[in-house]
């Protein structure tokens, strides 16, 4: 039996899966393209003595390609054998989907263009003229409904009279002194053997022209590299100026787009005009102006709904636990097993629920911020402000959600599709203060700085997180990631109410995966803590300050001495002996052993330095408004001392559960080490240039 091998392409979105599903008869397998986790549908047909096999390729933009999706279809297509292609485009976007037709024609492969969804169209008063489109694209067209199972049929005999058919001639050409320039580039091209063939050595002219890396690459180690590399240079120049555009790869998108216009223009027969409800919301939501204050009055409006709503059941379920640790405690004698558990155990497990309301509420924000369409806008208006600071537009929605949690803001840079981008969006995000470092700024500002500014104080300490993560991407950017981000490429889909049905699956796999990851790191970390803190026992600290305590009768003293004994038995734990030994890497920022102590353990959670600075500077149970605790540390701390650490708790490493949710989300490992230093060490840097500043000043 004889085989045909078919690419079908296609932009995102434009129901190539819809139409091999409508294809009857036909056998589906699912698997991955080789060496990368890159879903490949293929599906076989058997008709007229041929088997006929169709690879569904990753949705493609374009053939410079920036995602990992985008670089399998673009090496299949490029690399591959295959007998034809099928290119897929909607006919409610068909101009700009004849962009990258016109990209797959440059190919000179033998070709068929469907059409689809031509219902919607029609269902608009629109039409498309088969027979022009033809005409001016010297290939097969097929319009179809894979909806309505319209069309769908013709495909398969297409394929097989266009596979037993001579290749039609190429009826794409571009202005002519481009075409001068590639005939140019062809002439050198044919002094070389791999190059014989016209068409192949057309269709490289043009993906030089197009500055198409890959290609480049081919040609650099050819006898005819250098001849090539000044004609291109020259050709390069000459065409910039002529055109006035920067590149030529900009001309040949603009060449493409005027070509798409006038081959829709022949062929289209648009719907009456109408003002969709999708048009009168854009005109105010990414209006230049009020775009931004509205956006930012919706995500104002998200967090103060995931922190009050969320802070409801995160009360309930603190004191559910609380209550589980009593019970233990009442229902277990005193010993190592009660401790594990009551203080070990229970309290590392409800750490991790605590967070699951917050983390959902955000969530269910940000998705339906999405599903109704709007986040795409957002990223658009923000693209170029972003870029300035080596960042895309998208990149806005993970840095935003970082306020909240980091853990769910590095799970939402999935949205990146790019990994450089992704990898320098995650890098920084840790910049952006969450809430649990809040208790720790209020604990600060309250104590060195007059009530009257804590609110400045508080506000010019996030805005400063932000724009330090802006500016440590472009370094980034500059240095480690040399080149421009990601161009902006998003769908802008109509405004539609979003599925509960899928928003509440959503939410189930979220839910599971931050259990999942994060959970256990969090409940393990907890246990270190509670084990590094509770021994070795000390009996003898305790027999001394259990006779001072019994011969005092005023209650006062006897908690001010069953705070002593606690910070001294903290002292002579595992966690104090690592303090005294860490203490002096923190002794040029001006930290004692306790200060050390506190910032190590805020590598856990960082609400804990709140309570461990507590417990060391023998307050006993305190928070960030106690007033003792604010006096202990302005007796015991000073003023650049404190400054000091507020920049290192804004700037290092953030909690186990987000650093693990860094590690699943990345799995290069020379990332992973990367992640686990560099915060930490810009951190310290940051933190003894201002202890050192403040200090030259006078404080």
């Amino acid at each position: 039996m004889k085989k045909i091998k078919v690419a079908l392409a296609g932009q995102p979105n434009v129901g190539k899966s819809s139409i091999i599903n409508s294809i009857t008869g036909a056998r589906l397998h699912v698997g991955n393209f080789s060496g990368v986790t890159v879903e490949k549908k293929e599906v076989f047909i058997q008709r007229d003595g041929y088997e006929i096999e169709i690879i569904d390729l990753p949705g493609i933009y374009s053939l410079n390609a920036y995602t990992p999706e985008e670089y399998v279809a673009k090496h299949f297509l490029f690399e591959e054998d295959y007998d034809l292609i099928v290119n897929v485009v909607d006919a409610n976007t068909l101009s700009r989907n004849l962009i990258f037709t016109m990209q797959l024609m440059d190919m000179q492969k033998k070709m068929i263009l469907i059409v689809n969804m031509i219902d919607e169209v029609e269902k608009q008063g629109g039409s498309v003229d088969k027979e022009q489109l033809e005409e001016l694209l010297g290939i097969p067209v097929i319009l179809t409904s894979a909806k309505e199972h319209r069309g769908v049929d013709e495909i398969i005999d297409q394929i097989i009279r266009s596979h037993e058919q001579p290749k039609p001639k190429n009826k794409i050409f571009y202005d002519e002194r481009i075409e001068a320039q590639i005939e140019k580039i062809v002439k050198v091209l044919h002094k070389s053997p791999h190059f014989k063939d016209p068409d192949y050595a057309r269709f490289i002219a043009i993906r030089l022209l197009d500055r198409d890396e890959e290609i480049y690459k081919v040609i650099h180690d050819l006898p005819i590299f250098i001849e090539l590399h000044e004609l291109l240079g020259k050709i390069y120049k000459h065409l910039e100026r002529e055109f006035d555009e920067e590149s030529t790869s900009d001309i040949m998108s603009d060449e493409r787009y005027a070509l798409a216009k006038a081959l829709v223009m022949g062929a289209l027969k648009s719907p009456p005009k109408r003002i969709s409800l999708t048009d009168r919301l854009d005109k105010l939501l990414i209006h230049p102006i009020f775009g931004l204050p509205i956006f930012l009055f919706f995500m104002w409006l998200l967090f103060q709904l995931t922190f009050e709503i969320g802070s409801i059941p995160m009360e309930w379920i603190d004191a559910g636990f609380i209550q589980m640790s009593n019970l233990v405690k009442a229902v277990l004698p005193e010993g190592a097993i009660q401790s594990v558990l009551a203080d070990g155990v229970i309290p590392a497990v409800g750490s991790i629920i605590m967070f699951l309301p917050n983390i959902l509420i955000l969530f269910m924000g940000i998705n339906l911020l999405e599903q109704t369409g709007y986040m795409a806008r957002t990223a658009f208006l923000l693209d170029g402000f972003m870029k300035k600071f080596g960042l895309q537009g998208k990149a806005f929605i993970p840095l935003v959600s970082g306020f909240g949690c980091t853990v769910p803001a590095y799970m939402a840079a999935r949205t990146l599709k790019n990994p450089t981008d992704r990898i320098i969006t995650m890098l920084v995000l840790g910049f952006m203060s969450c809430s649990a470092r809040l208790p720790v700024y209020v604990l600060l500002i309250g104590a060195f700085f007059p009530t009257s500014h804590a609110g400045n104080i508080l506000f010019i300490i996030y805005i400063s997180g932000a724009i330090l993560g802006l500016i440590v991407a472009k370094v980034l950017r500059l240095v480690l990631f040399k080149g421009e981000p990601e161009p902006f490429v998003m769908e802008m889909p109509p405004y539609r109410f979003p599925s509960m049905k899928a928003l509440a699956m959503e939410l189930w796999i979220k839910a599971k995966l931050f259990l999942k990851k994060a959970g256990t790191f969090i409940a393990g970390a907890s246990m270190i803590i509670w084990f590094l803190s509770a021994y070795p026992h000390q009996p003898e600290i305790e027999a001394h300050y259990m006779q001072k305590i019994e011969a005092v009768q005023d209650e006062a003293t006897k908690t001010l001495l069953r705070n002593e004994m606690v910070a001294k038995e903290l002292e002579a734990s595992y966690l104090g002996q690592i303090g005294k030994t860490i203490e002096p890497i923190f002794e040029p920022l001006g930290f004692d052993w306790r200060m050390s102590v506190a910032v190590v353990a805020g590598l856990a959670a960082k609400e804990v330095v709140v309570s461990t600075l507590a417990t060391l500077y023998a307050v006993g149970e305190a928070d960030e408004q106690s007033h003792t605790l604010i006096q202990r540390l302005r007796e015991n701390v000073s003023f650049k001392a404190a400054i000091a650490l507020i920049v290192i708790i804004m700037i290092y490493s953030p909690c186990i559960a987000a650093m693990s949710t860094f590690w699943a989300e990345v799995p290069q490992w020379a990332w992973r080490g990367f992640y686990l230093v560099y915060p930490n060490v810009l951190a310290w840097l940051m933190a003894f240039g201002v202890y050192n500043i403040l200090g030259w000043m006078g404080y």
